[in-house]
């Protein structure tokens, strides 16, 4: 098949495709844009079957072509920033791409005038391959960063016509790569070329028809991606275009231009990477004139709640990590956190990379009254500004403390404001290119305050609530503490009344002695108990024996009160020793308290199929049902006059820790019986002595 049938063939096919969409109405300027790009392919294809794929006239018609695709683009994205979904930075990007497409169109119609050399008509046609090739790649980057930014809804609608595209512009490129080197398949790729054109007819006609469909969103990150790549895309065409000039070395002016096109790109280059300074310059600047909007807020606000949200032990502290989330939005190299004490005076509560003047409270005179201004405006305050007496803050009769003002390193205070109320301030320092901050700055700062606030107060308000808890412990393990040292004391009154009647009793010295340095040893365990870390002590159960531990918590209430311990005590359990006998020692003592003189306290050992069960039976008054179900375990509950009601409440919660359970069965006027069910465990085997 020749040129001229292939590229017919592509004409009446997008003809076709323009008539049938011009039945449709038309509403929008993308849709009249489609008819355009429909008819200026098929004027393009119907010149290349009757003239040829390389006259002027042909590559103009070329050209219009895909200028008008372009246009469609562009359309498209620019609903996107309509709604202001992405920044104006977008319209650069195709202007870049129209600027290469009009340096082509120029290039043609000089061309299409004469050359008055023919050596110079070679360069051009060389010229105009080139930025063919840079046309086409700068178009399929377009492409490429449209889809894969579109919404979900739109992808579906625009992916054949995107795919047409890209078939198209992708096999320019390597047409014109091919032509530009001089391959002799270019020719063969030529009359192809039509056959193509024509094949993606089916793709926009079923595209096409749900043209009113199309919605593209972009994001900052794609716009500066798609910038660079025809950046690179661009000088790259360059390069070449000036490596093609100095081959020519018949003119010398051509030669000279050229090396020094070449040593001011790359002296730019050298001086512009090195340098932190010129590089935020340059990224100010492009912000400022090519985007509506300053920032990429859904990737602003990722970035700043992942950064206070970091958790995990490599995590910094929080103070520094609300720092760092301020000065990640305006490339601060470091900042302070001041807070508010108790007293209302001002200090440094957190420090990340602050490259000024170390800061105390004898230095930081005036700040009570900054704070109460800050707190009370409830604005950033622009230090900059505030030096020069202009700005955003020039009306705000703030009072600057002289510390911050004469600090050149503090460029910014911004407030966090939590329910009206000032819980900080984020002291940030300059970055390396300062800059005027406007009305976006401050609305996002602003923002990011009140959340930075909330995080400050929720760890704030965790902290006083761990030091409540604190001390709830403390008091729950005082009011026990007491309640043993109650017992101690009734112990102890015993001893001293019994001690003038018996005291030449040798028997009754010796057991005076035993059970003084019992009361000495259980006082210092009280006083253990009291200590920061006394309510940490190991409750490790562990198999014991149960005849040595109920017969040394009997023997310390049988001096008060007939005790009797009945049943297979041999037995053995898994329990923890000190804090069994502390419990059985609260049941004893109030079995003891609720008993006639003359009725003994029973205490009975014996096993079932579910464990070991202890019961402590008294023939006392007895508790109904109402007074077991709902006061008896409460804690500071109790119907004795000198009691403090804790001791059945702390006698459950050993037993429940050492993976036990405590019951009770009481009948009024009879009498109550307390039953400890335990874990059996095997006796443990004797150890032989070598």
């Amino acid at each position: 098949m020749t040129a001229a049938w292939s590229y017919g063939l592509a004409a009446v096919c997008f003809a076709t495709l323009f008539v049938w969409r011009l039945c449709k109405p038309v509403t929008d300027l993308p849709q009249r844009l489609l008819l355009a790009a429909y008819a200026a392919t098929s004027v393009w294809a119907a010149l290349c079957a009757v003239n040829g794929v390389s006259t002027p006239t042909t590559l103009i018609a070329g050209t219009f072509r895909n200028l008008a695709w372009l246009g469609l683009l562009y359309a498209l994205t620019r609903r996107a920033i309509a709604d202001d979904v992405v920044d104006g930075g977008l319209r650069f990007v195709f202007a870049a791409e129209a600027l290469v497409i009009g340096l082509q169109l120029a290039l043609n119609i000089f061309m299409l005038a004469g050359a008055p050399m023919p050596d110079l008509m070679e360069r051009m046609t060389e010229t105009s391959l080139l930025l063919r090739i840079v046309t086409a790649s700068g178009a399929l980057i377009i492409i490429h960063n449209i889809y894969g930014q579109a919404s979900v809804a739109s992808r579906m609608s625009i992916r054949l016509a995107m795919f047409a595209l890209t078939l198209t512009w992708g096999y320019d490129l390597n047409l014109f790569t091919f032509a530009y080197l001089g391959s002799p398949f270019a020719d063969q790729l030529f009359v192809w070329r039509g056959i193509l054109v024509a094949g993606t007819m089916p793709l926009f006609a079923l595209g096409g028809a749900r043209s009113d469909g199309w919605r593209i969103r972009l994001s900052h990150a794609a716009t500066f991606q798609t910038f660079s790549l025809l950046v690179i895309v661009a000088y790259l065409g360059v390069m070449m275009m000036l490596g093609s000039a100095l081959q020519d070395s018949d003119r010398d002016w051509l030669r000279i231009a050229a090396v020094g096109a070449i040593v001011l790109v790359s002296g730019g280059a050298i001086i512009m990477l090195p340098s932190a300074r010129l590089r935020a310059w340059a990224k100010v600047k492009l912000a400022k004139h090519f985007f509506e909007h300053r920032y990429d807020y859904r990737a602003e606000w990722l970035r700043f709640t992942g950064t206070i949200g970091r958790s995990g032990p490599e995590a910094a502290p929080l103070g520094e990590r609300v720092i760092k989330a301020f000065g990640d939005i305006l490339e601060a190299p470091g900042g302070m956190l001041l807070v508010a004490d108790d007293h209302g005076l001002i200090e440094v509560a957190a420090n990340w990379n602050w490259p000024g003047k170390p800061l105390t409270g004898g230095t930081m005179k005036g700040a009570p009254d900054f704070w109460r201004a800050v707190e009370s405006e409830g604005r950033i305050v622009d230090l900059d500004a505030h030096r020069h007496g202009s700005g955003a803050n020039r009306d705000q009769h703030i009072d600057v403390p002289e510390w911050m003002s004469g600090d050149a390193a503090a460029w910014l205070a911004v407030p966090l404001i939590h329910h009206e109320r000032l819980v900080g301030i984020i002291l940030l320092a300059a970055p390396e290119y300062r800059r005027a901050l406007d009305w976006e700055d401050f609305d996002l700062l602003r923002t990011a305050g009140r959340q930075a606030a909330s995080s400050l107060a929720e760890a704030h308000g965790q902290e006083a609530l761990l030091n409540a808890q604190r001390f709830e412990e403390f008091n729950r393990r005082f009011a026990f503490i007491l309640h043993d040292v109650k017992n101690l004391v009734s112990q102890l009154s015993l001893l001293s009344r019994n001690a003038e009647r018996h005291a030449d009793n040798p028997e009754f010295r010796a057991d005076m002695v035993a059970t003084l340095k019992s009361s000495v040893g259980k006082m210092n365990d009280l006083l253990a108990r009291l200590a920061p870390q006394g309510g940490q002590r190991s409750e490790r159960s562990e198999p014991t024996p149960l005849r040595d531990l109920l017969s040394s918590a009997i023997a310390a209430k049988r001096r008060d009160h007939e005790v009797r311990l009945l049943g297979d005590t041999g037995l053995w359990a898994l329990v923890d020793p000190l804090g069994l006998e502390q419990a059985v020692g609260h049941l004893l003592q109030n079995a003891i308290d609720a008993s006639p003189g003359r009725e003994p306290v029973l205490v009975r050992v014996a096993s079932d199929d579910s464990g070991i069960a202890i019961s402590i039976t008294d023939q006392g008054v007895g508790m109904d049902s109402d007074f077991i179900r709902n006061r008896l375990f409460q804690p500071f509950a109790s119907t004795k006059a000198d009691g403090f009601g804790v001791g059945a409440f702390e006698a459950r919660s050993l037993i429940a820790g050492m993976g036990g359970r405590l019951t009770v069965t009481s009948t009024p006027g009879a009498g109550s019986s307390f039953t400890i069910h335990l874990i059996a465990a095997d006796a443990a085997p004797l150890r032989k002595i070598a």
